[in-house]
């Protein structure tokens, strides 16, 4: 049988690997520093948001699977994928409840004024679909990985 022509040389997978690497740990780290930040007290802001716009408070709590849990397994690389969504869910929902003013705005400098949410969201759609790679906990073939 003939090799697939559409099978990347492995030097070239190596660099991908390396590539999801640094993008599992930027996108990890930086949410989680985020998350942190909200311990230990519960998201009071969140939860004051999210009366207002008549839902239930408790969903408040997702922003901890958002911005700790998610983020740590995407560091390790396990369940990449589903927390890649989780993160991505947690980004969408705060720009419903933060940032919907800002969406076509351009900021003083003349870049984009929620530049940080769309790379940390299209990060995490970017590992949504790739997953972890094979530098990870998981393995490049692990569960959801």
């Amino acid at each position: 049988m003939a090799p697939s022509s559409l099978r990347a040389s492995a030097p070239r997978q190596g660099g991908i690997d390396a590539a999801l690497l640094v993008l599992r740990l930027t996108l990890g780290i930086l949410i989680l520093l985020h998350g942190l930040s909200k311990l230990p007290t519960p998201p009071a802001f969140v939860a004051d948001m999210l009366v207002k716009m008549n839902l239930p408070s408790f969903i408040a709590y997702g922003v901890y699977l958002g911005e700790i849990v998610a983020p740590v397994l995407i560091i390790i690389g396990v369940w990449t994928r589903l927390a890649a969504l989780v993160i991505v869910v947690n980004m969408l929902a705060a720009l419903v409840l933060v940032h919907v003013p800002d969406l076509f705005h351009l900021d003083k400098s003349g870049g984009y004024a929620l530049e940080l949410q769309a790379m940390y969201l299209f990060s995490a759609v970017a590992l949504m679909l790739s997953g972890a790679g094979r530098f990870s906990v998981g393995g490049r073939y692990g569960p959801m990985n």
